[in-house]
């Protein structure tokens, strides 16, 4: 049988995933939960396992698309069960393609016409799809026979499609709408030549195959500025040629603008990166922590010479036991010891409820600078844990961060975050709450600084501190309560040993 397979729901509230790369090829024989994909969620990398033992039938997602939670991913050859029953879809739907590999028969190879079968490899037929060829009209050069990729590529570039023209229910499937854009400067085109009068002045919709739609996005241009191929039922229709075309030209345009040719047009020299992904999600995350709750942020500054020299005097211990002893566990205890005697922080607000939840565990999130953009790995039940457990546990979640191979348990969770921007350089800065948390501390660099003691100025080690709050449930006196409290235990770290 044919077994398709959805891209799963990976993690909480992930709606989409990117497809890193794939493990296997079409083909491949593979056992159940072997990992055949690795996807890029807006959390972290997974990877994706096989449901079946079987072989890979049709690789149905390349490198790099984005694919919607639920859509079919790859489809595998299954012995010793019946294929499912194809599920109705919408014409004008892309899944449709799913649907007609479905009415296709089990052997990966064969495909039946009115007039028998015709060999031909998966990934040829779907080229022919995307490429409106009637494969059985195709001519094969391949042993027995066998139409491949070649062969269709060579019979869509001839125009010869079987001398038949596809029929317009396969149109609707397998052809969809560009979308359109309203161009910045009203050219309709983001640089380089302008399109022809019959390219996307007056266009209502352009046809193109999902592989043309594709190649458009990955080389920036707008479909509709592409000037038609042909007409296809009063519909411009665009081949990935002439995309290609129309993208060398613009980069060709550039070009000479950069080199100062006279007479080139002028185009931006900009990189146009993909807003997507963990990206996409820090974004977003930002925007609804600060759009939603009213940010107020203490800053002070902690003397912590003491702290200093315990750090020191415990390195040697930890270094025996291969744990190698930071701050962060000291923030943390010091922390957890604060939000005890203020509860206030370590909190949520929820409106829909009308409630305020005070959490009595706490699990604190340690902001992550990664490659991939800003993460926080979680610490579970800090108060139940020793400074070089945290310390060992703190090093290993930053490190798998860093790497993309972290869970997405591990990102879930935090009831309080510490951001440690000083560990780049600066001092003070207005940190975003880790919403819905109602606080998060931001630690400045620690380093010797003047510090005035009796009318004296002394060089001390100081640790600068800012602490945003949620002000809907958190007040400016409990902010500086707590930032006095937490100072207390960084400044004298042997009161750590009291809780």
């Amino acid at each position: 049988m044919v077994r398709e397979f959805k891209l799963p729901d990976v993690g909480e509230g992930v709606s989409e995933g990117e497809i890193v790369g794939w493990l296997v090829e079409e083909g491949d024989e593979v056992s159940e939960d072997q990992a055949v994909a690795e996807v890029e969620t807006d959390k972290a990398i997974v990877e994706v396992p096989s449901p079946v033992d079987g072989t890979v039938r049709e690789i149905l997602a390349e490198a790099g698309e984005v694919v919607p939670v639920g859509n079919v991913i790859i489809t595998f050859n299954v012995e010793g069960e019946e294929d499912e029953p194809a599920e109705a879809e919408p014409a004008d739907s892309e899944a449709s393609e799913a649907s007609d590999d479905e009415a296709e028969p089990a052997d990966a190879e064969e495909t039946s016409t009115g007039e028998g079968r015709v060999f031909a490899a998966p990934s040829a037929r779907r080229l022919a799809r995307e490429l409106g060829v009637d494969i059985a009209a195709v001519e094969g050069s391949g042993p027995s026979g066998r139409v491949t990729e070649q062969d269709v590529q060579a019979a869509a570039e001839s125009g010869d499609e079987g001398g038949q023209e596809t029929p317009a229910a396969e149109q609707e499937s397998e052809f969809e709408p560009a979308e359109l854009t309203e161009p910045e400067d009203g050219s309709g085109s983001s640089g380089g030549p302008a399109p022809s009068a019959a390219s996307s002045a007056d266009r209502d919709k352009t046809l193109a195959a999902p592989a043309t739609r594709r190649i458009a996005d990955e080389q920036g241009v707008d479909l509709n500025a592409v000037p038609a191929t042909e007409q296809r039922d009063g519909e411009a229709f665009v081949t990935p040629e002439a995309v290609m075309e129309y993208a060398e030209a613009q980069q060709a345009a550039q070009q000479a603008d950069a080199a100062g040719v006279a007479g080139a047009s002028a185009g931006e020299r900009v990189e146009r990166i993909p807003y997507r992904g963990v990206r996409k999600t820090i974004g977003d995350a930002m925007s609804n922590s600060k759009f939603t709750a009213p940010h107020v942020t203490h800053q002070d500054t902690a003397v912590v010479d003491s702290l200093v020299e315990t750090r020191e005097r415990l390195k040697p211990k930890g270094e025996e036991r291969g744990i190698r002893l930071t701050y962060m566990p000291f923030v943390m205890k010091a922390v957890v010891a604060a939000l005890k005697q203020h509860p206030k922080l370590n909190a949520e607000l929820d409106e829909e409820a009308g409630e305020i939840l005070r959490k009595n565990f706490y699990h604190i999130g340690i902001a992550t600078a990664t490659d991939a953009g800003l993460m926080v790995p979680v610490v579970d039940d800090v108060d139940g844990k020793g400074l070089l457990q945290i310390s060992s546990e703190v090093n290993e979640l930053v490190q798998k961060a860093r790497d993309r191979s972290i869970s997405m348990e591990e990102l879930q969770g935090s009831t309080f975050t510490v951001t440690n921007f000083g560990a780049i350089g600066g001092e003070y800065a207005t940190p975003i709450l880790n919403y819905p948390e109602a606080a998060i501390l931001g630690i400045g660099e620690l380093k010797q600084r003047p510090v005035v003691e009796d009318g004296e100025v002394v060089a001390r080690y100081t640790l600068p501190i800012s602490l945003s709050i949620d002000h809907r449930i958190v007040d400016g006196a409990d902010a500086a309560s707590f930032a006095n409290t937490f100072m207390e235990y960084v400044e004298n770290p042997e009161l750590l040993l009291l809780e």
